[in-house]
């Protein structure tokens, strides 16, 4: 079952602020942040919960590097920044 850690809550490196594990698991678009393993390792079996709840197609950027926070940002600016072109 898929919710069965959503309450669970750990401080978030990435974004500074302390989220569920519900929001981590579906972060991606439905699927799970990319530092899922670095920041649950040690609260529960990541491992095996991502193997039991998702398959291995849905996972291949996880082994990637995640991007950076200066990065994240920068997207996020970019996308406000074209929000704001379309609606003006």
């Amino acid at each position: 079952m898929k919710e069965r850690y959503d309450k669970e809550e750990i401080y978030c490196r990435r974004l500074g602020h302390n989220l569920n594990f519900s929001y981590c698991r579906s972060e991606h678009n439905g699927l799970p942040c990319p530092l899922i393993f670095d920041c649950w390792y040690t609260r529960l079996d990541i491992g095996a919960y991502m193997r039991k709840n998702f398959t291995p197609d849905e996972l291949p950027y996880l082994t990637q590097a995640a991007p950076s926070k200066m990065s994240t940002l920068l997207e996020l600016i970019q996308k406000a920044q074209n929000k704001g072109k379309v609606e003006s």
